[in-house]
């Protein structure tokens, strides 16, 4: 136990403030107050309280079992290096800082996050991080709407339904209408179907994912291409498997005006569902929409290097009810911790985890194929995930699995 008042501070505190004890400070009134002692253990040596809590947790169904649920969280192995890094108390804050010139490390770390995020999304802009994946798909729709002045926004069912129901959200608070496309038996967007929406040139963004939910890449064609630009709509790539931009076509390659994501593949564990970082990418165009912070390189007056939070007249604490976004802080410890990997496992590293991952998705597709009653769903090329058709109820399945570990 960690006690920072030794019994002399607490005297002197409560001389000051004309206390005797410090039950005078929050009197519990005698209807309610205990008038029995607790009946507690004994106090129980670290050790022997660690082994009781070990023994406790394994009757819980941990990360040992072999997953294969995916669909927004991956267990992704984690180099021991970012616990002992990014658990150091230089770094060990959720918030950029609010005087912020005054922590250089810090800022220089948001900086390298956004740089390592433009050079895997292929774009020139990208923020200081936002809450995850969800958010950052609906903050991206804003923009559009601001962009384009329309409150229409076409989202592919192939996107992850979490991050749908969050767009929903939003767009209900914006008085903005959220179409759904449907995907194909392919397991893809419909883009026939959505190029024939978008003639009306009502629609303010078409948000798809790829790899999309079922693990499809998912990316348009040329037409597709052409019919979104000609209808004045932006483009916004959804990705939720980050490590998929070691291997494939980043979104600025293939036609989107804006990327975002979910960043915990890049060494942030699975932790019940959060928190996890959202990462944002787009044009110099945007770069005024763009919400949440952004770190920047510059000179002080000696000529020396120095990072600063720039362009923040944009943000919600200086234009209050004008600005474009009400997000005004970000994950940044996750982004310290997906920097840190990133830097960790470097370019060709990151290349080799993703072709692994890749690699290992191909062999287990052609196991399931091989069992009798099971195929896959879909042909369509994927990444780190696949859609299996299964005898019977998946619910099954599922049991038999878990019980196997």
């Amino acid at each position: 136990m960690y006690t920072p008042h030794t019994a002399r501070d607490i005297e002197e505190m409560l001389a000051v403030v004309g206390a005797s004890t410090l039950d005078e400070l929050a009197r519990v009134p005698d209807a309610v107050a205990l008038k029995v002692k607790l009946d507690l253990p004994q106090a129980t040596a670290e050790l022997d309280l660690l082994r009781r809590f070990e023994h406790l947790a394994a009757r819980d169904t941990g990360i040992a079992y072999r997953q294969f649920l995916g669909a927004g969280a991956y267990n992704h192995y984690i180099p021991p290096v970012l616990g002992a890094l990014a658990m150091r108390g230089e770094f060990l804050t959720a918030y950029t800082p609010y005087q912020a010139e005054v922590s250089q490390g810090s800022l220089q770390a948001i900086y390298e996050w956004q740089t390592y995020i433009c050079l895997l999304t292929g774009f020139d802009i990208a923020n200081a991080s936002v809450y995850d994946g969800a958010t950052a798909t609906a903050e991206a729709a804003i923009m559009a709407i601001n962009a384009t002045g329309r409150r229409t926004l076409l989202v592919s069912r192939a996107v992850h339904p979490n991050y749908r129901t969050v767009l929903k959200t939003y767009a209900d608070g914006l008085d903005a209408a959220v179409e759904e496309i449907p995907d194909t038996a392919g397991g893809t967007t419909d883009w026939p179907q959505l190029a024939e929406r978008l003639a009306a040139k009502d629609v303010a963004a078409v948000i798809v994912q790829s790899p999309n939910f079922f693990g499809n890449v998912d990316t348009p064609d040329e037409a597709g291409r052409q019919a979104i630009k000609a209808s004045g709509a932006l483009l916004i790539g959804v990705v939720a498997e980050a490590l998929s931009l070691a291997v494939l076509q980043p979104p600025a390659h293939w036609g989107a005006d804006i990327a975002v994501g979910e960043a915990q593949s890049f060494g942030i564990s699975l932790a019940y569902g959060g928190p996890y970082v959202g990462f944002m990418a787009t044009t110099k165009e945007h770069l005024r929409r763009l919400p949440g912070r952004l770190a920047g390189k510059s000179v002080d007056a000696q000529g020396r290097t120095a990072y600063v939070l720039t362009l923040q007249a944009r943000e919600q604490h200086i234009r209050r009810e004008k600005a474009t976004s009400n997000i005004c802080t970000n994950q940044a410890h996750c982004a310290l911790i997906a920097t840190m990997y990133l830097a960790a496992v470097g370019n060709s590293g990151l290349k080799a985890i993703a072709t692994e991952n890749l690699r290992r998705s191909r062999q287990l597709a052609t196991a399931v194929a091989n069992v009798p009653g099971f195929r896959l769903a879909h042909q369509a090329p994927f990444f780190n995930e696949l859609v299996v058709r299964v005898p019977g109820r998946a619910a099954g399945v599922l049991a038999a699995l878990e019980a196997k570990g």
